[in-house]
């Protein structure tokens, strides 16, 4: 059984959960799941766990992900993106390349964003993009992002295509949308690419065929606890070890070297040599305790 993470390149034209069911049928394995959604029209990275993988989705480090995006100014439609209907057009010749520029800017930092209807994001237990699909639009409060970074590639007006770094639940396609109404005509994305999702990379992404036609898929593997790297690495001794796998929380004497102090909720991982056995997290009143063990 494959253990670990998978990063597909997804291709335009389907969903994140049509490459859950491709790898399922091209690994032969049941327990796979993906982290970090990717709308349909989008490609790139989709970082997709298997086997033990699946376990350690929830302590994956996803805060900063990027993307290459086109937009088209003058048109905004009901998605934001070249999928959705077309709400408006206005003139766009006034604007010159050096007016997006100039904007660029105003949008680095903490923003406050108001997330499109056609998201996943719920209203009463029922997904906006449900709503939006029969005409609904319903009130949505604005959620705080942070822009680290944004670049325009190119700027072949009414086209451009931008870098933009950002923090986990930044809508691409709204930050188009709101650039275009900053500027005035409106706009929305006419293509949208991850190339970064926490550790996952672009240069690491194979496609479906690539990992169906491989003869050895376990080299396209990336090992769960490499892809936990982000978390402080403690060392069990053989007793310890034994503890942990029986799902017993191990004491200071089960570690070969002092602990140190930790942040309350600060998670670490645990190992027995070479094995990583668990995840365990600090509680401020009860100490370490396991948030997952894996076999």
């Amino acid at each position: 059984m494959l253990n670990g993470f998978l990063v597909i390149d997804k291709p335009a034209g389907v969903t994140s959960h049509d490459i859950v069911s491709k790898v399922r049928r091209a690994i032969n394995q049941k327990k796979v799941g993906h982290t970090g959604t990717l709308d349909p029209f989008a490609t790139g990275v989709l970082p997709v766990a298997v086997g033990e993988g699946t376990k350690a989705i929830q302590f994956l480090d996803e805060s900063e992900k990027e993307y290459r995006a086109v937009l088209r100014l003058g048109i905004a439609t009901d998605t934001q993106d070249l999928t959705g209907q077309v709400l408006s057009e206005r003139d766009w010749s006034h604007l010159e390349a050096s007016d997006l520029e100039r904007l660029a800017p105003q949008f680095l930092g903490l923003q406050k964003q108001m997330p499109p209807m056609f998201s996943a994001i719920k209203k009463d237990g029922v997904p906006l993009y449900k709503l939006a699909r029969k005409g609904i639009e319903v009130e949505r409060e604005a959620r705080e992002v942070e822009i680290h970074a944004l670049c325009f590639e190119w700027i072949r007006l009414p086209e451009a295509c931008f870098t933009v770094t950002c923090s986990r639940g930044t809508y691409v396609r709204t930050l188009a949308s709101d650039i275009g109404e900053a500027l005035g005509c409106g706009a929305h994305l006419l293509e949208l690419r991850r190339t970064r999702s926490g550790l996952f990379r672009e240069a690491d992404a194979i496609s479906i065929e690539a990992l169906a036609e491989a003869v050895n898929q376990e080299d396209l593997i990336l090992p769960l606890d490499r892809a936990l790297d982000h978390l402080q690495r403690l060392e069990l001794t053989e007793a310890g070890g034994r503890k942990v796998q029986n799902g017993v929380v191990p004491q200071a004497a089960d570690f070969t070297t002092a602990t140190g102090e930790f942040r309350q909720g600060e998670q670490v991982r645990l190992y027995q040599g070479e094995r990583f056995a668990a995840v365990a997290e600090y509680d401020m009143l009860k100490g370490l305790r396991l948030a997952r063990v894996f076999n």
